[in-house]
């Protein structure tokens, strides 16, 4: 076959796969946008949503199965921040699902202790599997040095101690980790659940979407990478949390609070310290209209 062939096709193949990506993501927030997690459909919603992202991981599961990445590099993409996504927000509305059908009352102190223990148990489960664990720091830093070794296929080493399930999992569909990520993803979304049904005045996460109009028209105007520089900056400045707070959080809650997925932020990143201009575009640029702006003022 010609090697110009060759070239082609696999350049399909790395299409197919990120046009893939691309569109379920774009499922998700589509579905999340069609309806709110309203008290008095809750059952039916979260079971819906259920419904579609199994449907929708099993469609994804297909193309990367057929299609394959076309480097390490996309694999790792895939595993660290597409299917974690997809996953993880499928773990979060079944256990919604499970939670709201099993809840003995609608209010009431019954109510309330019923959430609440929920949320301990959500807090145990924390502390058994994730807390002070080697891998959860990683994530939680934003690392990349061992991705390869976390999010690549076939490089599960039995000599970490790993769970049980593994052995039962799809090894050309999984890393092992991508469910780890998926769990951490899927429990800050129940813990922002959870609190939200025990004070309900707190709740502010976007995923529970109103259907107010005026929360729709809230969004990111600007690149993806412009954003990218702010959470960097804001962690680098300490700015959130005291600068407790890890990449990947503060990521998550831009990406949640203006409805937007931003792919691999460390990946993204490292392209801007390559830059051969300045570094921070998009922070010279916000100061400089900030200057104008207060200027315009007096």
């Amino acid at each position: 076959m010609p090697m110009l062939l060759l070239v082609q096709i696999n350049l399909n193949s790395v299409a197919m796969i990120r046009s893939t990506c691309e569109n379920a993501l774009q499922v998700i927030r589509k579905a999340e946008q069609e309806f709110s997690l309203d008290p008095e459909h809750i059952i039916e919603k979260s079971y819906h949503m259920t419904t579609v992202l199994r449907n929708l991981l099993s469609t994804v599961k297909k193309n990367v199965l057929e299609k394959g990445f076309s480097d390490e590099n996309e694999e790792i993409n895939f595993f660290k921040s597409i299917k974690p996504q997809i996953l993880g927000k499928l773990i979060f509305y079944n256990k919604v699902f499970r939670i709201e059908a099993a809840c003995p009352v609608v209010t009431g102190k019954m109510h309330h202790k019923y959430f609440s223990n929920e949320l301990n148990l959500l807090k145990q489960e924390y502390k058994e599997h994730f807390y002070n664990t080697d891998f959860y720091r990683y994530y939680r830093t934003g690392r990349t040095e061992w991705d390869h070794h976390f999010f690549c296929r076939g490089k599960i080493d039995l000599h970490e101690g790993v769970n049980s399930f593994v052995f039962e999992i799809d090894t050309q569909f999984s890393t092992y980790y991508d469910y780890k990520v998926a769990r951490i993803i899927a429990n800050e979304l129940l813990h922002s659940y959870l609190v939200s049904k025990i004070e309900p005045d707190t709740q502010q996460t976007p995923i529970f979407s109103d259907g107010n109009t005026a929360n729709r028209d809230f969004f990111w105007t600007d690149s993806k990478n412009a954003l990218i520089e702010l959470i960097y900056a804001l962690h680098a400045s300490g700015s959130i949390s005291h600068g407790k707070a890890g990449i990947r959080k503060i990521s998550m809650v831009f990406q949640l609070l203006f409805r937007i997925q931003l792919g691999d932020v460390h990946h993204a990143f490292h392209r801007m310290k390559d830059r051969a201009d300045s570094k921070s575009i998009f922070l010279d640029q916000l100061k400089l209209s900030l200057k104008q702006h207060m200027e315009k003022d007096l």
